[in-house]
This record gives C-alpha cells, sequence and structure tokens, in this order.
C-alpha cells in the first residue's frame, strides 16, 4: 500500500516481538544482511530504514529482557525497544530501565512504575515519538490507553510529527478499534503486538495512519509463537501448568513492517508486511 510525497520520506521498520535467542538470531541474521549490503557508487555500507523499532518483552527465554540481551540487541543497530506485560519477568530489568535511553514499557501502567512509556527520538533532522500501550479485554488490569492519546497527543505532536504507536494487546477488535481511534489524533502509525501471529490486514487508516493488527514474532519456526510444543501441547489439553521452554530450531521465521512517512507531516506513505523464513544452521552469529 502506497501514497505519493514530494516531501522528506523517513523509511521505518518495526520488528514483531522478539522470542529466545532464535528470535534474537533470526534479527541478528536479517539485519547484519541489511547492513552488509553496499552502495555500488560510493561503496559504502547503506542503512536501508532511517530508524528501526522492535518489540523485546519476550527476547530472553520468552518471558522478559536482562541487560545482556537489552546491549546485545542495542548494537544491532536497533534504536527502539517497545515491550508488553512480560517486560517485568526477568527482575534486573528493574536495575536498567530508567537508565536505557532506548526502552519503553506501556505507558498506561500506573504513574510511579519503573521507566517511561514514550520516547522521542531524533531522526534525520526530523523527530519521532515512539509510545507503547497495553491493551485491556483479556489482560490484567491497567489504565486507559484512550484517556492518555486523547491528553498527551496534542503536545507530543508539538514536538515530534511522527508518531508510532506499539499497541500490545489481545484482543483483535480492540486493537481495530484503537488503530481507528488514533487515526483520528493523526498519529502515524499503529502496530499491534502480543498475539505472535503476523496479521494480513495492513493498511492505511483514513489516509495517515498505518496499521497491522499484529506485526507477528521473530523465533523459531517450528514453534507454538516461539515456544516448543509438547510443553505447549501438555498444559493446553490438561489445564495443568506447565513450564514453557522455547523452540529450538535453526530454522527461524522473523515477521515485521517496513513503512515510511512524510517527515514534515507525519503522514503514513506505505506499509508492508515482511515475513521471512530462514535456515541459518550454517550462519556464523
Amino acid at each position: 500500500i502506497r501514497r505519493h510525497n514530494m516531501n522528506k520520506t523517513i523509511k521505518v521498520l518495526f520488528i514483531g516481538d522478539i522470542v529466545g535467542r532464535p528470535g534474537r538470531n533470526a534479527v541478528k541474521h536479517f539485519l547484519g544482511g541489511l547492513l552488509c549490503a553496499e552502495n555500488t557508487e560510493t561503496g559504502d555500507a547503506q542503512k536501508p530504514y532511517d530508524f528501526i523499532i522492535a518489540n523485546v518483552e519476550n527476547a530472553s527465554h520468552g518471558f522478559g529482557l536482562t541487560e545482556k540481551n537489552h546491549n546485545e540487541l542495542a548494537q544491532l543497530g536497533i534504536d527502539c525497544f517497545t515491550s508488553g506485560n512480560h517486560i517485568w519477568d526477568k527482575k534486573d530489568i528493574y536495575s536498567y530501565i530508567n537508565n536505557s535511553d532506548r526502552l519503553i514499557r506501556p505507558w498506561n501502567y500506573p504513574k510511579g512504575t519503573y521507566g517511561t512509556g514514550y520516547r522521542i527520538f531524533e531522526v534525520c533532522a526530523t523527530k519521532i515519538a515512539v509510545m507503547n500501550f497495553l491493551g485491556r479485554t483479556f489482560m490484567n488490569p491497567v489504565d486507559s490507553p484512550w484517556e492518555i492519546v486523547q491528553n498527551e497527543i496534542e503536545k507530543i505532536k508539538e514536538e515530534a510529527p511522527i508518531v508510532i504507536v506499539d499497541f500490545h494487546a489481545e484482543a483483535s477488535a480492540e486493537k481495530i478499534c484503537f488503530g481507528k481511534f488514533c487515526s483520528g489524533h493523526k498519529i502515524s502509525a499503529v502496530i499491534g503486538t502480543h498475539t505472535h501471529v503476523q496479521t494480513a490486514d495492513e493498511k492505511i487508516l483514513n489516509d495517515y495512519t498505518a496499521y497491522i493488527t499484529d506485526a507477528g514474532f521473530c523465533g523459531a519456526y517450528d514453534s507454538v509463537i516461539g515456544m516448543g510444543y509438547e510443553g505447549s501441547l501438555k498444559r493446553l489439553m490438561t489445564s495443568i501448568p506447565e513450564r514453557f521452554d522455547i523452540a529450538e530450531s535453526s530454522v527461524v521465521e522473523l515477521n515485521a513492517v517496513e513503512m515510511s512517512f512524510d517527515a514534515v507531516s507525519g503522514q503514513a506513505q506505505s506499509i508492508k508486511r515482511i515475513q521471512i523464513k530462514k535456515d541459518i544452521s550454517e550462519v556464523t552469529l
């Protein structure tokens, strides 16, 4: 889906939920391949995206994010980390989340919660605001994301013309409704996360907001949303709590969306799904 504008275009990559080591390896392989591409005219390394965002709440063995993995992913060139309800699962998060210059947690946790719910980044002589929210349907109780958008968006847009939201939610209907709501507030993009299954409904809402219900995940291809089949099967068949372990596989899947925005107005120009399956057993990571 594409629309044209004569102003400068900002290209953004949003990487779906990274799940465990297979997910980190998939992202490392993908981004490494991008950065190795060379400009045939100058011979310089060519970066196809101006800004890269990734959801990292499952990056450390499927639950939470350790400081070690935070730093590892930062070195890959990811500019902003979004998260969700699992961001608190590794307890060392409390020791570094306030010091990270790129990690955000859902904004609609109560006031006083560690971390911040949005950040503003300077990119190619413009500014991009990234906001993170939790849904409330089939999720633990949190504050209203609707009210925060209503109360805060005008102030944020005065500073940053491009505003991108990671809406970490369970219910597709809630995501769709929130996307339409945000398009009415001239938010540049609403990207759904949490369910780990990429949806085929990418679109531009109201000729302004890039939208997809779920960006998908990065992790083991032969898995149950990144987790091992046997543990998932036992839990679902018996309804008895069972330990979930990451599915280990050399065949990985990477789901993402690439988008472009007008640098002046923040209006979305395009959104495109990315889905890659790759055997990386012979790749040095």
